[in-house]
């Protein structure tokens, strides 16, 4: 099986079109895994969506100081018994971590059961509860492959119609049957949250009388981007570096002459500057055989940081700073290859007055860049 990548699709509306979602959500990824977590703050407007909002950072506070999931479910379960006591802000929340390969966990307080989904069917999880302090938690899990995902949901969604010609409200059991039939007719998977959400309303008779929101967890290929820049500090490593940066799959991107000049040697290949270049402001880009873009590096990076976040169609077309940004922006996964050799250009005054960061110094924010956008990265600095 080749690299999967867990794409999270949400979908949602507040209990008044005006007012604030009192229903929350957040997706960490790293390496190892995909953690995506739903909060239902109680009541709505403002005072639900504060409600949520603490009770997200507080999971991934204690989730990045080193507590086990489990152990981070229930001791905010607990706090929020105590909020709920005391009448102060209160949420419940789902939490649904999906590792590497595929395995997943689902804990849930005071909240709906997921969903497994797969391309013709979808199963109603049924979570075994254990007590924690004085709330109940509820826990399942399953594995998920290519094609096939999680949905979460606030109640919103399963006790649509209550006081409204449904004494239970939907149900879990009769969203399950919605989405079968919805399956069956054919629906793509990544329509779900919003066949559900519009279902929802229409059981609402379009006035919520709660806030809705589902999200689905979905497996596809990954995206691989491979970005090999600067040379290694030992150049006795270049050809154990290149041969390494070669065999992983994905797509090869070099960034730095020097780092190309590296590249090229150890692959036998000639080093040429790309003659369709007519970029009026990026730097030139080059042509090695096997490799799918080579640029120049530090002013070329520095631009990249420059324009992330831009559409595309204010980019300057048939720029290499352009497709580098093209490539990276869609990628899910980027193994970067990252050389600490210093690089005496970057300290010429030219670099200084115009603003031009070393490797060493852009290479990290384009790292924050990338995360933010929730892309999985892989550092290997030599």
């Amino acid at each position: 099986m080749g690299y999967l990548y867990y794409e999270v699709i949400t979908e949602q509306t507040s209990k008044r079109p005006d007012k604030p979602c009192g229903d929350v959500v957040d997706t960490e990824r790293d390496k190892s895994a995909t953690i995506h977590i739903l909060c239902d703050g109680l009541g709505s407007g403002i005072k639900a969506n504060i409600a949520a909002s603490m009770c997200v950072a507080r999971l991934k506070e204690l989730l990045k100081n080193g507590f086990s999931l489990m152990h981070a479910v229930a001791n905010v379960a607990h706090t929020m018994e105590e909020a709920r006591k005391k009448d102060l802000p209160c949420a419940f929340f789902t939490v649904a971590r999906v590792l590497s390969d595929g395995v997943a966990v689902i804990l849930n307080y005071e909240m709906p059961e997921a969903l497994f989904v797969a391309k013709r069917y979808s199963t109603h999880l049924k979570s075994v509860t254990q007590s924690f302090y004085n709330g109940v938690i509820g826990e399942t899990s399953c594995s998920l492959d290519k094609g096939e995902g999680l949905i979460l949901m606030s109640d919103g969604i399963t006790q649509a119609g209550l006081g409204k010609g449904l004494q239970n409200g939907w149900g879990i059991e009769n969203v399950n049957k919605f989405v079968n039939d919805e399956l069956r007719r054919g629906v793509d998977i990544k329509e779900l949250p919003q066949k559900l959400i519009s279902q929802g309303k229409k059981i609402w008779k379009q006035k919520c009388e709660d806030d809705l929101t589902v999200s689905l967890i979905h497996g596809r290929n990954g995206r691989i981007v491979n970005l090999f820049t600067g040379p290694p500090v030992n150049p006795s490593r270049d050809e154990e570096i290149v041969s390494s940066f070669l065999a992983n799959k994905g797509l090869k991107i070099v960034c730095g002459a020097s780092t190309a000049k590296i590249v090229a040697r150890v692959l036998g290949k000639e080093l040429e500057i790309d003659p369709s270049f007519n970029s009026a402001i990026a730097p030139p880009n080059y042509e090695i055989a096997g490799i799918d873009l080579v640029t120049e590096g530090a002013v070329t990076l520095n631009q990249l940081y420059n324009i992330w976040g831009e559409s595309m169609g204010n980019l300057e077309k048939n720029s290499p700073v352009t497709e580098l940004y093209a490539l990276l922006n869609v990628a899910d996964k980027i193994n970067l290859f990252y050389g600490a050799s210093k690089n005496p250009a970057g300290d010429d005054i030219s670099f200084k007055q115009s603003g031009i960061l070393k490797r060493e110094k852009i290479i990290p924010l384009l790292i924050q860049k990338f995360r933010e956008d929730g892309k999985i990265i892989s550092e290997e600095r030599f």
